[in-house]
């Protein structure tokens, strides 16, 4: 019985471990996207060049 137990609530630890490596997955690909979409403005205001002087 307690066997059983253990089973279900490692199931349950990994679902959980699933769904939020799921969600840290979607937020990087949302952060991928959003650096995309900035990284052209920046570059047509030459602001690019500043931002390299900071790495």
């Amino acid at each position: 019985m307690h066997l059983r137990l253990d089973v279900d609530v490692q199931k349950l630890e990994t679902e959980k471990l699933i769904k939020g490596k799921n969600k840290v997955e979607e937020d990087l690909d949302s952060l991928k996207t959003d650096y995309k979409n900035l990284r052209l403005p920046m570059k047509t205001t030459g602001l690019e060049k500043t931002l390299k002087q900071w790495h």
